[in-house]
Formats: C-alpha cells, structure tokens, sequence
C-alpha cells in the first residue's frame, strides 16, 4: 500500500471523529444546548468532507495509482465534491442569507428540518460518488501486455507440435 493511501484512510478516520464531535459535542466536555447550531454544521461538513476525501484517496493510490482515471470515475469524482458542495449551502443556508430557520429574538441559528434533509440527500449523493469512482475502474483491461500473454504466437506452435 502506498503511503497516500495510508494519509486517506487517517483523513477518512479524523473525519468520522470529527463528525461524531460534530452529532454529539458532549463528547468533548461542552455542555449541551438546545437544537444543532452552527459550530455543529460546521463541523459536520468538516467532518464529512475529510471523509469523503480521505475515501477517494484511498481508493486512487490503492487500486489505480498508475491507472489514468476513466470518464465514470471523472464523473463520480465531481458528483462527490458536488454533493459536498450542495450540502454545505444547505446546512449553512441561515447563515448565506436564503434560510428561514434563523431566530428573530435572539439571532440564534439552528438546523431546521428541510436543512437536514438536504444534508443528509447531499451526503448520500457524496457517498455514491466515492463509491462510482471506486467500482468504476474495476473493469478496465491493461493496456500493456503481460509477460505471460501471447504475443509472438510460440505457444500456438508448441500446441501444435503436441497435438
């Protein structure tokens, strides 16, 4: 395994603890409020990004590190970063200014419903892309020969000689 493998598989495990920091901050010794508010958004898109990049670079310098990528692996890369991108307007859509969920009296931000559904059906599109780039390029065929591939035809002659 390469070295940039091993870093993805530490940025993919930083990111789940991040994240479990992010769902539950008691955790850490913070006290515990009302609702989800902003550090916890921030930290689940922290947390969620550096899984989602940790899994990408495992899966490129453990299976095709000098495998040029293909179009479906092109493509599940951007539907990855997409869905990363998607999710954070639409748990920081309070803050960006086209939310609905921030608190007049207090000018409290908090995730409201439809914003977790976004950041959930976000998180689940990154997923998939990881998930497309790393099966994508399971089935491509070498495109140099291997020593033990035929290919000035003496074993068809040695079978013929036998047979």
């Amino acid at each position: 395994m390469n070295r940039f493998g091993q870093i993805g598989i530490a940025l993919g495990a930083l990111g789940i603890m991040v994240t479990l920091m992010g769902l539950f901050p008691t955790i850490t010794g913070v006290e515990e409020t009302v609702g989800i508010g902003i550090v916890q958004i921030f930290l689940l898109l922290v947390g969620n990004g550096m899984l989602i990049f940790g899994a990408i670079l495992y899966a490129k310098f453990t299976f095709y590190l000098n495998i040029p990528s293909t179009l479906v692996q092109q493509v599940g890369i951007r539907l990855a970063l997409t869905g990363l991108l998607f999710a954070a307007l639409s748990g920081l859509s309070d803050i960006l200014g086209f939310g609905s969920h921030l608190r007049s009296d207090t000018g409290d931000v908090y995730l409201g419903w439809l914003q977790m559904v976004g950041l959930l059906a976000n998180f689940a599109v990154s997923s998939f892309g990881v998930i497309l780039y790393a099966v994508a390029g399971l089935n491509r065929i070498p495109d140099t020969p291997s020593a033990t591939d035929d290919v000035d035809g003496s074993d068809k002659a040695q079978d013929d000689k036998q047979g």
